[in-house]
């Protein structure tokens, strides 16, 4: 019986104590924007500690395929779509594998489904592309992998460790959008923010002057839908600018009917009536 308790004992102990120690590869994440495009890069940082890393006679020989980081696979994940190497990549999380050689490196890509590395290995990625190997006369103890030379529309994604270095080109197309934005920017609000606008502040009875002038920018409009002029009129009753809102409720009527909303056909109707 003793014997069962002493175990019982040192079990509770080893399961207990949680022994907390420093990871060999601690993990890294980086966050990067490049235009409007962020970027997360999550992936765990070996140190050479005095070994060969790359080549025959080292820790990854070349033609093997090495999960580019160390522990899990290495998570790029990208907030709008990007261009690498010429080769489109939707918005989403993607790992890279390489295969190492002296000269060049293949770098394949593949949609992010799982921390286990291996289980990419027998898939065919989306693409590869082959980046040539750069070589440094400084040792770099520990894998970096990091965004430089970045612009509005491009950056480079380094991948270096021990006296090797790679350039990944990462580019993004937004400019249609961005010059988009800029249109609608300099074109002023929108109908719909008018509208908006003139709702909050009729509904919270804050400025009912400055209400009405957001909805007549609007409703001046030959393409003025029937809840807008409606809501027009409703404004101006408030204000008691009683013949005003019974014309532009007539028009609201009149919208209403051609939509077939029998809600607003209902409360112009009433509206007109009132007034």
């Amino acid at each position: 019986m003793k014997k069962y308790i002493v175990i019982l004992i040192f079990c509770t102990t080893v399961v207990n104590a949680q022994l907390k120690t420093p990871s060999l590869s601690p993990a890294s994440k980086i966050v990067q924007n490049i235009g409007l495009t962020k970027i997360e890069l999550e992936y765990s940082r070996s140190s050479v500690k005095g070994r060969v890393i790359f080549g025959e006679t080292g820790l990854l020989p070349n033609n093997n395929l090495w999960r580019t980081g160390a522990n899990t696979a290495t998570k790029i994940s990208f907030s709008k779509g990007v261009i690498i190497g010429g080769n489109k990549l939707e918005k989403g999380a993607y790992t890279i594998l390489t295969i190492l050689n002296e000269k060049k490196w293949e770098v394949r890509w593949y949609k992010y489904e799982s921390a286990n590395w291996n289980t990419y290995a027998e898939k065919t990625p989306l693409f590869t592309i082959e980046v040539p190997v750069i070589k440094s006369a400084e040792l770099i103890e520990t894998l970096e992998i990091h965004f430089k030379n970045i612009t509005m529309s491009n950056a480079d994604l380094v991948i270096e460790w021990e006296y090797k270095k790679v350039v990944i080109p990462i580019e993004v197309d937004e400019s249609k959008e961005i010059l988009k934005s800029i249109e609608r920017e300099l074109n002023g609000p929108s109908d719909f923010d008018y509208f908006n606008a003139a709702l909050y502040l009729h509904e919270a009875n804050e400025d009912l002057t400055k209400a009405l002038e957001y909805i007549q920018k609007v409703t001046k409009s030959d393409k003025a839908l029937f809840f807008q002029v409606t809501r027009e009129a409703l404004i101006l009753r408030d204000l008691n600018r009683l013949e005003e809102a019974k014309k532009v409720a007539k028009r609201g009527l009149e919208l209403s009917k051609k939509a077939k909303n029998n809600d607003f056909i209902q409360l112009n109707k009433k509206m007109i009536e009132e007034l």
